[in-house]
């Protein structure tokens, strides 16, 4: 995280690679392996995604809790993602990213048991996953926008970017859950799960952070 802090701004918006940006622009016509692999890249190295996800994840125990939980930010992400840049609508990027980083926090605290304990009340999580998922694809949209793709070959790309988003995140899950899956049969993991969700709300907390300084300063 602090090797993140000293990296500078534009590193946080979003996490799309210099490299990648450089193709996204200069490219045109359809291109369907190399947006399937800029698309998996994208959410293997999204640490932001990832976040989020870990906190969706971590008291799920069944694998078809798993898949509907996933299913409905694949589809927020995805319903957005299309939406902004097939319409050119698009937000600032340090304010979305900020909210990006509170889906961070609002995973953590929810987890924590934090809103029954506050209010009395327990957000619905499948809605508010949907929810987040809408933000995340809003905020990359709105880094794709700024990069101005060829029009030329944009829809095909762009479902084949999609594509590579779900490659990825189904990589990166799978990953995740082999490791939750082993630490789950410890006797460390209910005691530590608070300590976990704690580190988690500071993640967020930070990326939020500072991209509102980034905001501020801009």
């Amino acid at each position: 995280m602090l090797l993140l802090l000293c990296s500078g701004v534009d590193a946080w918006a979003h996490n799309v690679a210099e490299g990648d940006k450089g193709y996204i622009q200069e490219t045109s016509g359809t291109q369907i392996l190399p947006f399937i692999y800029l698309g998996a890249k994208h959410m293997v190295t999204g640490y932001d995604h990832l976040l989020f996800l870990f906190g969706v994840i971590f008291f799920l125990y069944r694998l078809k809790d798993v898949g509907i939980y996933v299913t409905l930010f694949a589809i927020g992400h995805s319903t957005t993602l299309l939406f902004g840049v097939l319409t050119g609508i698009s937000a600032n990027a340090y304010l979305i990213d900020a909210i990006i980083g509170l889906s961070v926090v609002y995973k953590a605290l929810d987890n924590l048991g934090a809103f029954q304990r506050w209010f009395g009340f327990q957000p619905n999580t499948k809605i508010a996953t949907l929810v987040f998922g809408f933000f995340h694809g809003f905020g990359l949209a709105t880094k794709i926008i700024e990069f101005e793709i060829a029009q030329d070959g944009l829809i095909p790309n762009l479902l084949a970017f999609n594509v590579g988003v779900e490659m990825g995140q189904l990589l990166a899950l799978g990953a995740i859950l082999i490791i939750m899956g082993y630490w789950r049969k410890t006797s460390s993991f209910m005691r530590h799960a608070f300590a976990a969700n704690t580190l988690l709300m500071t993640a967020g907390l930070i990326l939020a952070g500072y991209q509102l300084v980034g905001y501020a300063v801009a």
